[in-house]
């Protein structure tokens, strides 16, 4: 068996809303196993000063991904710097919560927009590096970031972020199915309760979140990069349309922890 399984030397990845969270917790871990890291984040300051922060293996292309035409700035501004992309990680997204008989049509679309939209066109306008890079002894790489909160229920009305991570993860199997004729193998990972911006009551309250995770602890930053590696990696080159799940049981719980979902 080979000795570097989860070796990622010579590869390079983008990883969208790489600046904070579980984007950041990704790009780190990347490159900690060998790759050259492109990072975007609608703000630039924080693009830039993550990219400084992980070192010169990282370069922050920051870009409002929302919109088609961002998507294609982004991707302009990649080819410019690089002609093939081994890894690809759509992690980009937004969540909205309101009363079912307020929940606004903006709060809808920016959640839908992003969280659906862009992982698709991103997909699709990097199709041609993605194939430049991919081959039988060494296939290409998308990796989604979806949630639990598309496996299991959360309580909280949350009913665009619900709907953008549920249709993600079969997303993820229709993509998979297209692009693995070209090598690129398409999976997904389902987080649950990381400390980050978008889920602050694990970040804030992680001691009492952490009581209602049936491993007894809030995700860390190693978990979320060991399972992006795993993905992004040889030893990921038999995964094909899967979703996995790194919440520390609680998809899977009979006990209704879905309101820590990340």
């Amino acid at each position: 068996m080979a000795l570097d399984l989860f070796s990622l030397k010579g590869r390079t990845a983008l990883v969208t809303g790489g600046s904070r969270g579980i984007g950041k917790m990704i790009a780190a871990g990347f490159i900690e196993q060998g790759a050259k890291v492109y990072i975007s984040s609608r703000k630039a300051d924080a693009c830039h000063a993550t990219a400084a922060e992980l070192g010169p293996n990282c370069i922050a292309l920051p870009q409002d991904i929302s919109t088609v035409e961002g998507v294609k700035a982004l991707v302009a501004a990649y080819a410019q710097r690089e002609a093939s992309l081994d890894i690809l990680v759509n992690n980009a997204g937004a969540a909205w919560g309101a009363s079912f008989e307020d929940f606004p049509e903006s709060g809808w679309d920016k959640v839908m927009d992003l969280n659906l939209k862009s992982p698709f066109f991103l997909t699709q306008q990097l199709h041609g590096a993605l194939k430049a890079a991919a081959s039988d002894a060494r296939p290409a790489k998308v990796i989604n970031i979806a949630s639990i909160d598309g496996i299991a229920l959360n309580p909280l009305e949350t009913y665009s972020y619900h709907a953008s991570k549920s249709a993600l993860i079969y997303l993820t199997r229709r993509m998979a199915a297209r692009l693995v004729r070209d090598r690129i193998l398409v999976t997904a990972i389902a987080p649950g309760a990381f400390a980050s911006e978008m889920n602050r009551a694990a970040r804030d309250n992680a001691d009492f979140i952490a009581k209602h995770i049936p491993i007894g602890r809030i995700g860390r930053d190693e978990d979320m990069a060991a399972a992006a590696v795993y993905l992004a990696s040889r030893a990921g080159d038999y995964v094909v349309g899967a979703t996995l799940p790194v919440d520390g049981g609680v998809a899977l719980a009979s006990l209704p922890f879905g309101a820590i979902a990340g």
